[in-house]
C-alpha cells in the first residue's frame, strides 16, 4: 500500500495541474501598445512629470473607476500619504488600519506624524470586520466636540483606512456606517483592488479619498506608480498642488506656498500605464478563469479552500489565495517549502503590523481573526498568462 500523500504534496500537485511545472508569483506582460507609447514618449522628450500621457492616464483611470478626479503619483504609498493628509490627518492623531495589511499602510500613517491603531479582520473578506470594530470603538472611545477620542490615550482617532486585501473588497457598507457613527474620515487603501467592485461601484470611490498602486507586481503596472482618486474637486486640486512640490503655476518663477512633495508620476511611466489599462478587461477575465481552475483543482483537498470574492462583489483576483483550515495551520511552512522547492512561487500573508519593530507599541484591539489568518493564508502563482 502506498504512503498517504501529505498536504504539501497535494498542494504541489493541485497547483501544477493548473499552471504547469513552474511559475512565479506574479509578473506583468506587455502585449499591447507599450513599446509604441514609450517610443512616442521618448521621441517627444517629455519623460518627466509633464506630458500628454500623464493627463491621459489620469483621464482613463477616472473613466474606468468612475472617480471624478485622479492625481497620478510615483507609487501607492505616496498616494496614501497624501490621501491621509487630504482627510485631515495631523501629527499625534490615531488612524485605524488593519493589522493584516502591507507595511505601506502603516508607513503612510507614520509619514503624517500620526499613530497607526490596529484593528481586526474578518475571514469572509480578509479586510476590516466592521461589527467587531464597532463594538471595540463603543468600548474604548468617546465623542468630544464631534471627534472620536481614544479614552486611553486622549488622542483623536481621525480616520479609518480599510484595505481591500489581495483585491477582495471589504464590507464597505459596514465600514462606511462605522465612519459615520464615530465621526471618522474614510480613506480607502485600494492599492490591490484596481478592477474590483461592490455592487457595480469601483473600490476606492466610496470614501473621501482613495489610493491605487501600479507597482510592478500589481494587476497593471507603470513600473512604479500610484494614484489618488476622489470625487471632491477641492481635495483633488489640493492633492495635485501638494504632489507637484506645492509650486504656484507660473511661466518661469519658482514660488512654493507649502512644504510639498515631488510625487508626480513621470510621463514615461504614464505611457506604460495607458497601454496597460487598455488591456485591463482581458486581464480581469484571465484572472477569473485562473481562479475557477484553482477552485476546481483544490476542491479535491478537504483541508484547504480558495478565497472567493465576497457576496455582492466582483474581485479582481489579483493574488489567488489558498486558505488552510484551522487544523492544518501548522502545515503552512511545509506547504511553502514544498511549493517553492518545486519551482512554484508561493508566499505567506504579511507579518501582522503590530509584530513589526516600528509598531510594537501602537494601540490595537484584540486580533483573533487576523492572527488566525496570518497562519493560514498562502498566495499562489497568479500571473494572468498562466492559462
Amino acid at each position: 500500500m502506498s504512503k498517504p500523500s501529505t498536504l504539501a504534496s497535494l498542494v504541489v500537485d493541485a497547483i501544477q495541474s493548473v499552471v504547469g511545472s513552474s511559475a512565479v508569483l506574479h509578473e506583468p506582460r506587455f502585449n499591447g501598445n507599450e513599446w509604441k507609447y514609450l517610443k512616442e514618449c521618448l521621441d517627444s522628450t517629455f519623460v518627466s512629470s509633464v506630458g500628454k500621457f500623464v493627463d491621459r492616464f489620469e483621464s482613463d483611470l477616472a473613466a474606468y473607476t468612475g472617480a471624478k478626479h485622479v492625481v497620478a503619483v510615483v507609487n501607492g504609498t505616496s498616494a496614501l500619504h497624501v490621501a491621509l493628509q487630504m482627510a485631515g490627518v495631523k501629527p499625534d492623531d490615531e488612524v485605524l488600519i488593519p493589522a493584516l495589511t502591507f507595511v505601506a499602510t502603516a508607513n503612510a500613517v507614520n509619514y503624517c506624524g500620526a499613530i497607526p491603531h490596529f484593528v481586526d479582520s474578518e475571514e469572509r473578506t480578509l479586510g476590516i470586520g466592521p461589527q467587531a470594530l464597532r463594538e471595540y470603538l463603543q468600548d474604548v472611545t468617546e465623542t468630544r466636540n464631534g471627534q472620536c477620542v481614544n479614552k486611553a490615550t486622549g488622542r483623536v482617532i481621525r480616520a479609518l483606512v480599510p484595505m481591500h486585501t489581495f483585491g477582495h473588497p471589504v464590507d464597505i457598507e459596514g465600514v462606511m456606517a462605522v465612519t459615520r457613527d464615530f465621526h471618522l474620515a474614510l480613506v480607502e487603501d485600494a492599492a490591490e483592488s484596481l478592477g474590483s467592485t461592490y455592487q457595480g461601484h469601483h473600490m476606492g470611490t466610496f470614501g473621501l479619498v482613495g489610493a491605487l498602486s501600479f507597482n510592478g507586481n500589481k494587476i497593471i503596472t507603470t513600473g512604479g506608480g500610484g494614484a489618488i482618486i476622489t470625487n471632491d474637486p477641492v481635495l483633488a486640486k489640493r492633492a495635485k498642488h501638494l504632489t507637484t512640490t506645492a509650486k504656484i503655476p507660473h511661466g518661469w518663477d519658482y514660488v512654493h506656498d507649502k512644504v510639498g512633495y515631488n510625487y508626480r508620476l513621470p510621463n514615461i511611466n504614464a505611457a506604460l500605464g495607458c497601454a496597460q489599462l487598455e488591456q485591463l478587461v482581458g486581464i480581469l477575465e484571465a484572472k477569473r478563469r485562473l481562479f475557477e481552475r484553482y477552485q476546481d483543482s483544490f476542491s479535491k483537498i478537504s483541508q484547504v479552500s480558495i478565497m472567493v470574492e465576497p457576496v455582492g462583489c466582483m474581485s479582481n483576483y489579483w493574488l489567488q489565495t489558498l486558505v488552510l483550515d484551522d487544523f492544518s495551520a501548522d502545515q503552512k511552512n511545509a506547504v511553502l517549502t514544498a511549493t517553492n522547492d518545486a519551482g512554484l512561487m508561493t508566499r505567506p500573508a504579511w507579518m501582522l503590523m503590530h509584530r513589526l519593530e516600528p509598531y510594537l507599541k501602537c494601540p490595537k484591539m484584540e486580533l483573533p481573526v487576523a492572527e488566525s489568518l496570518e497562519q493560514r493564508l498562502i498566495n499562489l502563482p497568479s500571473s494572468d498568462y498562466l492559462l
